[in-house]
């Protein structure tokens, strides 16, 4: 038994075609990593941009409430050192049309707020 080597040569057309597959593979994957890289930025930005929002509304929120707070305190003050049942009433119808107008401010603001956070959210969404 006579072992022969046979040189075994790849045809230049399979060479060719197996070099334009390998090719086109890795196009394929580097677009596919460029899309994924596109979509992780545009979710970071805008997790981003509502996480940033979101902080903005809570401050705000608090800074409501303190004066909220302050304006009662103020009431009570006042109540404490009225002189009869008319300034009382008087103290509290003032103190109750202030609150509706700076209620009203305050949802307007907030209204604002979420609509530029909104806005900026789907902005980043179309940005990338």
């Amino acid at each position: 038994m006579t072992t022969s080597k046979s040189n075994f040569e790849i045809p230049e057309q399979m060479r060719e075609f197996a070099e334009k597959s390998v090719d086109q593979a890795r196009k394929a994957f580097d677009s596919f990593m460029d899309a994924t890289q596109k979509a992780v930025n545009t979710v970071e930005g805008q997790t981003n941009a509502a996480q940033s929002g979101s902080l903005d509304m809570n401050k705000k929120v608090l800074d409501y409430a303190e004066e909220h707070v302050d304006a009662a305190f103020q009431l009570a003050q006042k109540i404490v050192r009225a002189g009869d049942m008319q300034e009382i009433l008087q103290l509290q119808s003032e103190y109750l049309k202030g609150q509706m107008e700076a209620l009203g401010e305050q949802a307007r603001e907030l209204s604002e707020s979420a609509t530029r956070t909104a806005s900026d959210v789907t902005s980043k969404g179309t940005d990338k």
